[in-house]
């Protein structure tokens, strides 16, 4: 195995190689014992509890400005939205025009994950993947603000996320858990990292996808557990709604209030979550 460089970063408990991702397979074994410029990485640290970081890189060349992004969850050391992420990624690659990442990619994943439930993260430049990963983060129903953040279209999840970034800011500031972006023309588009969904009567509604939003793997999964039917309405058409989020990282999950205003829990929501993953 091809090693650039290697280190072992000194804050908290985060590990960081960087390997030729062309010789990605051979990851597992042999960057536990190679030693470079007389520092020898010892075993890999035990996944829970730590943020492992792989760095893949062919050259020494600065990465593009534009990136991608697959936000990936590992469940019990296996990966069921794997193809739909991979699939995502090179409509992506395809439709910016994008180098696309080593054929080996898979494998260093795989690699990555351990035995264990995981959140990894993939960010591609210039033909170059990074993946880290980190614990799962369990949270109950989530409370949301509407933002004053103005929505752009996001069709395809790329590094230039600042639009959520500053909405969550503000959300988190508030003492609310998340926040919902509003496009030009008032319409609800999407959070910050999850589609939302709601119930109206016995139909369930989502923002349509021709509002630019994140086709995100989640909203896929629900769409395929039960009709749907797509919307664009203001925030105000939220209000006595029972709504929920969701994500491929965390699934399906309650929103408990909106803007302050407590959010009604519906049986149904309950029985798409445990139906949301394969196994």
């Amino acid at each position: 195995m091809l090693v650039d460089a290697a280190r072992v970063d000194g804050v908290g408990s985060s590990t960081t190689l960087c390997v030729d991702l062309l010789q990605a397979p051979a990851i597992a074994s042999a960057a536990r014992t190679r030693a470079i410029e007389g520092l020898r990485i010892g075993p890999l640290p035990e996944k829970d509890g730590h943020n492992v970081v792989f760095l893949c890189m062919t050259s020494v060349e600065a990465p593009s400005q534009l990136g991608l992004i697959e936000t990936i969850r590992a469940r019990r050391g296996r990966l069921p939205w794997l193809s739909r992420h991979l699939e995502r990624l090179h409509s992506s690659i395809a439709a910016l025009g994008l180098a696309p990442p080593s054929s080996d990619l898979v494998d260093l994943i795989r690699a990555s994950i351990g035995q264990g439930d995981r959140v990894v993260r993939l960010e591609l430049h210039d033909g170059h993947a990074e993946i880290t990963t980190r614990d799962i983060n369990h949270q109950g129903p989530v409370s949301v603000v509407v933002s004053d953040e103005l929505h752009r279209a996001y069709p395809h999840k790329t590094t230039c996320r600042e639009q959520f970034g500053r909405a969550l800011s503000r959300a988190r500031r508030s003492g609310a858990d998340d926040a919902l972006l509003v496009t030009a023309a008032g319409f609800v588009a999407e959070g910050t990292a999850w589609n939302l969904f709601w119930w109206d009567g016995d139909t369930l509604c989502t923002p349509a996808a021709d509002l630019g939003i994140l086709p995100g793997v989640g909203r896929q999964r629900v769409l395929e557990l039960t009709p749907v039917r797509e919307e664009e309405v203001p925030p105000e058409a939220l209000r006595g709604r029972s709504l929920f989020l969701a994500n491929s990282v965390r699934g399906v999950v309650e929103i408990g209030s909106v803007d302050g205003s407590p959010v009604p829990a519906d049986g149904r929501t309950t029985e798409l979550a445990s139906s949301f993953w394969p196994d």
